[in-house]
C-alpha cells in the first residue's frame, strides 16, 4: 500500500489545540504529524499554548518556516513578505499573508506525498476551510457530522453516480435498513432536493453507514483516505460544538488560550458605570485584520507595545482596517467602542433571555482567520 502521512496543524488558537488532543486520546492508532506555520507575529500566549501541547501530546509540534529567516534582513517571515509586496498590507480582500505564511509553506513541505490533514472546525460551523487544488492532500473534519470535504460530496452524490453508490449502499447496509435509506439514495438532486439536503438526510438515517459508503467510493479514486485498508473515522459520529471544545482542553490540562478569558471593562452608560467583558475570539497574528474593534481595544489595554507595532506598519492608505489605529486609538473613540460593545452583549443577552457564561459570549463574529483557513 502507497504510504499515506496524517497531518495537523496547529494554530496556537482552541479548535486546533483541542483536535489535536481529541485525536491523540480517540485514535492512537493514527499516527498523526503535529505541525504549526509561525508567522513570527503570533502573540506569547499563542507559544505558550504550544509548549503546553507539545509535552501533552508526547511529540514535538515542528514548525514550517514560509523562509530561512537566517537569510533575511528582516524582523519576521510576515516582515519579509510585506517587503515583497512593497509594504502592502493584507486585508480580508488580499490575504497573501494567509498564503505565504500558512498555505505555501505547508504544501511546500509535504511535496507529491498523500497527505490526510485533519481540520478542527467545529460541528456547530457552516465552513469549509481550506481545501487544497493537489489531489494529493484531502481534508478530513473529525468535529462535524459529515467528516468529508465538499469536492468528496459533490462527486458521491452526483446524479450520475447514482446506481455505483445505491450498490455500495447495499453492500454497507444492514437488511432492516437498506429499503429506507435507498428511497432518499435513488432521489436525484434536483431545484427540489439540493446537494445539501441529500447530504444532510443521508447523514441523519446512519452516518456511519454514509460513511462507509464514501470509503467504498474513495476506494476507487486516488484520494489519500482511499489508499488505506482502514480509516476509523468512517466509525466517527461525534460532533463537537464550541463548549465540548473548552471542556477537552481543561480535562487535557493544556487549558484554554489566555486570549480566549474575558477580561472587565468599564464604560459609561446614561450617567452609570457598567462593566463589560472583552477578549479575543480568535488566533492569528496580533495585527489579524479580522479583529473586531472591540479586540483592537483588547490589544491596545492589554499589549500596549503590540499595539504600537501594530500601528507602525500602517501608512498613507494602508490601514489595518477602514480606521487607522491612530484614530482608533484616541481616548474618545476606545470609550465608544465599548459603549458600543457593552450595549450589544446586553441586547444579545436579552435576546437570548439569559445570561451567557463566559465560553458563548466570545465575541459572535468568532469566524474568519488564518486558522480557519485550513488548520
Amino acid at each position: 500500500m502507497t504510504k499515506v502521512k496524517h497531518l495537523l496543524g496547529i494554530s496556537g488558537g482552541k479548535d486546533s489545540a483541542a483536535l489535536a488532543i481529541y485525536m491523540k486520546d480517540r485514535h492512537p492508532e493514527l499516527d498523526i504529524e503535529y505541525y504549526t506555520c509561525d508567522t513570527g507575529r503570533e502573540l506569547e500566549e499563542t507559544y505558550l499554548l504550544i509548549d503546553r501541547l507539545n509535552s501533552k501530546l508526547g511529540k514535538d509540534i515542528e514548525l514550517y518556516s514560509a523562509i530561512d529567516e537566517l537569510n533575511t534582513p528582516e524582523e519576521s517571515s510576515f516582515d519579509h513578505f510585506l517587503a515583497m509586496y512593497g509594504g502592502y498590507l493584507p486585508s480580508s480582500t488580499s490575504r497573501w499573508c494567509t498564503k505565504k505564511l500558512k498555505l505555501d509553506p505547508f504544501e511546500q513541505h509535504i511535496g507529491n506525498e498523500p497527505t490526510i490533514s485533519y481540520v478542527g472546525i467545529r460541528g456547530d460551523e457552516d465552513r469549509d476551510g481550506f481545501i487544497s487544488t493537489k489531489e494529493t492532500i484531502q481534508s478530513i473534519f473529525p468535529f462535524r457530522k459529515n467528516i468529508w470535504s465538499e469536492d468528496v460530496i459533490k462527486k458521491v452524490l452526483d446524479n450520475t453516480r447514482i446506481n455505483e453508490i445505491i450498490q455500495y449502499y447495499k453492500e454497507v447496509s444492514p437488511d432492516n435498513k437498506i429499503e429506507s435509506l435507498l428511497i432518499y439514495v435513488k432521489e436525484p438532486i434536483s431545484e427540489s432536493f439540493t446537494r445539501k439536503q441529500k447530504l444532510l438526510t443521508l447523514l441523519d438515517l446512519d452516518t456511519i453507514i454514509f460513511n462507509k459508503v464514501v470509503f467504498k467510493y474513495l476506494k476507487t479514486t486516488n484520494y489519500p483516505v482511499g489508499m488505506l485498508d482502514y480509516f476509523p473515522l468512517v466509525e466517527n459520529d461525534d460532533i463537537l460544538v464550541r463548549k465540548d471544545i473548552f471542556k477537552v482542553l481543561e480535562d487535557s490540562g493544556v487549558g484554554v488560550p489566555e486570549y480566549y478569558l474575558p477580561l472587565e471593562y468599564e464604560v459609561e452608560i446614561d450617567g452609570e458605570i457598567k462593566k463589560g467583558t472583552y477578549s479575543r475570539s480568535r488566533s492569528g497574528c496580533f495585527f489579524c485584520f479580522f479583529q473586531q474593534k472591540i479586540e483592537w481595544v483588547w490589544l491596545l489595554e492589554t499589549h500596549p507595545d503590540l499595539f504600537k507595532k501594530a500601528m507602525s506598519y500602517e501608512k498613507e492608505g494602508y490601514t489595518w482596517a477602514e480606521e487607522s489605529l491612530t484614530d482608533l486609538r484616541k481616548a474618545e473613540r476606545v470609550t465608544q467602542i465599548k459603549r458600543n460593545h457593552y450595549l450589544k452583549a446586553e441586547k444579545n443577552k436579552l435576546k437570548n433571555n439569559s445570561n451567557k457564561n463566559w465560553q458563548d459570549s466570545i465575541i459572535e463574529a468568532e469566524g474568519e482567520g488564518c486558522d480557519s483557513c485550513f488548520i
